[in-house]
Order: structure tokens, then C-alpha cells, then sequence
């Protein structure tokens, strides 16, 4: 079971690519789930993974769109965000309750360009930007095990406003408000373990933007993925996700878009790789997800990689 914790946290570090103010957020379409999402292995120690996530996406000009606390008709953007993240699983034996934490320190390159709308002017305007982003961090997640098939993970993420911000600014590497995500997974193995079905939902609720008064809805998130492993250490599979705004967005800018609820669906394949090196386990993924379905958000093509290493 150790093998699992690399991937359970891998990228519940702030992975922002898209959500309300600004068409940006912290949860990604179908990017939230990992492999043995719903397992906290009972072997103590440390486990660092390296995280990549890459979203290129746009909303056309026939929706207005809130950004910068102003309005745009149109917006192009690419983000970036590298994660560096640590956890410690604590030694509390083989029972059927594990406990681990994590913290994870994250670097965003973020390119926006956007047709604004300010009264009745308008014009186009580019923006970049490449700085550290927004820290993220579990204080403690619960993991049960019902047996060695199915196993579940009760944990509270929760990603602060370290980043530099400016609101004159498109590109942001910010969100410049707090985010706490409740987050369920459930991890469940078929056919000898080389079937693997995990999912987590999880709802992100954010604090208001006070620099821009804008107060982002909470979004409830579902994410699933099915792998099948094979003998020579590879995998293949498929990821889905579905995001649902369940809250109106708010303040003046918000009430004038009619609250600005966002949705969106996502689907693509899944490749892994696992081996031991030494004592310890090395696991590598990649996926490629399709948006569709979209409302009030941009629309992409979200793609993450990621490289674990437990000691």
C-alpha cells in the first residue's frame, strides 16, 4: 500500500486554472482526482511529488465576462503552475485509520489577453506574468480502510493568499482570497488490484476579493478516474470531471452579470507508469481532458503530469 500515497496528494495543491471571478479558480475540470485518491497507507515516512498543470482556454466575445474588476468581451489565457509537494503520513500502525498531512508550495506562468469594457470604452490588452503562487496545505487527512479493496479519505484543503497581487493586473499570480475545500475520495480495486476506481468530490468556498469586492460562489466539484495496470508497470485509463457553481457570485460587478454561475464537463485519457527503485516507489502520470458543456467559464483543454517518489 505505500505505493498509493504518492499520487492521493500529488496535485491537491493549488492547481488554478479556471473557475469564477476572471474565469479563473482553483479547481480544474477532471485535474482534482489522482491515482488511490481514497488511500492513506499505513507506512510512516515522507513522500514528495512534483506536480505540472497546463490550461489553455478561452470565453468568446458574446459573454461578458468579470476580471480585474472590470468586464471583458472576450478572453484568450494559458496557465502554468508547477507544484512542489510534501506529505507525512504519521505512525499511527495498520489499522483500519491512517492520518497524513501536506503542504505544497506552487509557481505560476500565466498569459491573458482580454477585450475590456470600461463604461463606453473599450480595447484590447495583453498580460504575463511568472511568480510563485498560492500555498496549499491539508493539516490532517483521515483515511479508513473498509478492507484491501476498498478504501475511503476524508480531508480539508486549504490554499492561502501568499501570492503577489495587483488588481490592475490580468495576470495574477493570486487568487487573493483564501479557498477551503472539504474533499471526500473513494478508492476502489478490482481484478487482483490491477483495476483501479477512484473518485473525489470536494466543494471550494472562497473568501471575498476585497480588493475587487467581488465574492465568489461555492463550487461543487466531481472528479473519477478508471486505470488498469499492467505487469510491465504501465497503465491505461481515463479521467472525467464536472464542475457546478451551487452559489451566484456577488458584489456589484457580479449582480450586474446575473450572478455569473459557471459550469463545465471534461473527459480524456490517462497514462501511468509505477516502479521500485531501491527501497523506494516511483510512479509517474499523464492525462489530456477535452472540456465541453460549458457555461459562464473558459472552455480548454486541461493537462496535468506528475512524478512521485516515496522514501
Amino acid at each position: 500500500m505505500r505505493k498509493a500515497l504518492p499520487l492521493i496528494l500529488a496535485l491537491t495543491a493549488p492547481l488554478s486554472a479556471h473557475a469564477v471571478e476572471g474565469g479563473l479558480g482553483r479547481s480544474i475540470t477532471g485535474l482534482q482526482v489522482t491515482n488511490y485518491a481514497g488511500v492513506v497507507p499505513p507506512t510512516p515516512g515522507w513522500n514528495l511529488a512534483l506536480g505540472y498543470a497546463y490550461y489553455s482556454g478561452e470565453i468568446g466575445a458574446q459573454r461578458q465576462l468579470p476580471i480585474s474588476g472590470v468586464t471583458a468581451l472576450g478572453v484568450d489565457a494559458s496557465f502554468g503552475l508547477t507544484s512542489l509537494t510534501g506529505v507525512y503520513v504519521w505512525n499511527t500502525g495498520e489499522g483500519r485509520w491512517n492520518f497524513a498531512s501536506m503542504a505544497s508550495l506552487p509557481y505560476s506562468e500565466v498569459d491573458v489577453t482580454a477585450d475590456l469594457v470600461l463604461g463606453p470604452l473599450r480595447g484590447s490588452k495583453d498580460d504575463s506574468v511568472g511568480k510563485p503562487f498560492d500555498i496549499s496545505f491539508v493539516p490532517l487527512m483521515a483515511g479508513y480502510h473498509f478492507d484491501k479493496t476498498r478504501h475511503l479519505s476524508l480531508s480539508l484543503s486549504v490554499s492561502a493568499p501568499t501570492g503577489d497581487y495587483d488588481p490592475n493586473r490580468l495576470a495574477n499570480p493570486s487568487l487573493n482570497v483564501w479557498v477551503y475545500t472539504p474533499t471526500v475520495a473513494y478508492t476502489q480495486l478490482f481484478q487482483q488490484g490491477t483495476l483501479e476506481w477512484s473518485t473525489v468530490v470536494g466543494i471550494d468556498f472562497a473568501s471575498k476579493n476585497k480588493d475587487t469586492d467581488y465574492q465568489s460562489g461555492a463550487i461543487f466539484h466531481a472528479d473519477s478516474l478508471l486505470v488498469k495496470s499492467f505487469g510491465n508497470g504501465w497503465g491505461l485509463g481515463g479521467a472525467m470531471g464536472w464542475i457546478e457553481q451551487i452559489e451566484d457570485d456577488s458584489g456589484p460587478l457580479a449582480d450586474r452579470l446575473g450572478g455569473f454561475r459557471g459550469s463545465a464537463w471534461a473527459i480524456g485519457p490517462i497514462v501511468t507508469y509505477q516502479r521500485k527503485w531501491g527501497q523506494s516507489t516511483v510512479a509517474f502520470s499523464a492525462r489530456w481532458l477535452t472540456e465541453f458543456d460549458v457555461q459562464n467559464r473558459l472552455k480548454g483543454d486541461p493537462m496535468m503530469l506528475t512524478a512521485s517518489v516515496a522514501f
